[in-house]
């Protein structure tokens, strides 16, 4: 029924239950309910730890491949060399992780904090790599804040043959 005085009630109140429902559904996402995400969702803990750090704030990678390389360029600002780890955890998945640690003042009266946008703490990332790799022959360096790591692709054979008779 449509309201005299007001003609957009009904489209109102249609509005606020398609709202509720994104609300809910994104909530059930961040949890992990396994409807739209694995256990975890993008909270501490899920997926968002690892695979969506547009999300969690964290630092970005590029990948890129050439005929007998994978290069894997990270950001990361304001972490020193001594607070970066790189794991190889399989020949097709890389797993940086770096601490960032909040500067404090040593003085008292260092101001009040009126905007803080830059993360602190510890980041992690599990970069899916195009093609499988050896950590034998891996070249590393760091510098101004980016991690570059060349990592040689891997020419073993996986599997066992079976001769066609």
């Amino acid at each position: 029924m449509v309201n005299k005085d007001n003609p957009f009630e009904y489209i109102g109140r249609q509005f606020d239950e398609m709202m509720g429902q994104m609300e809910g559904r994104l909530r059930r996402m961040m949890q992990g309910s396994g409807e739209y995400l694995p256990a975890g969702g993008l909270g501490p803990g899920g997926v968002g730890d690892r695979m969506l750090p547009a999300v969690r704030g964290e630092f970005r990678v590029d990948v890129r491949e050439d005929d007998d390389e994978v290069l894997v360029v990270a950001d990361l600002p304001g972490v020193e060399r001594e607070n970066i780890t790189v794991r190889l955890l399989n020949p097709t998945e890389l797993e940086i992780s770096s601490e960032r640690r909040f500067e404090r003042s040593e003085t008292g009266d260092a101001g009040q904090i009126v905007r803080q946008e830059r993360a602190f703490g510890y980041m992690t990332r599990v970069v899916p790599l195009p093609h499988e790799v050896t950590a034998e022959g891996a070249g590393s360096s760091f510098k101004n804040g980016v991690l570059e790591l060349r990592l040689k692709k891997s020419t073993v054979e996986r599997g066992e043959r079976i001769p066609i008779e």
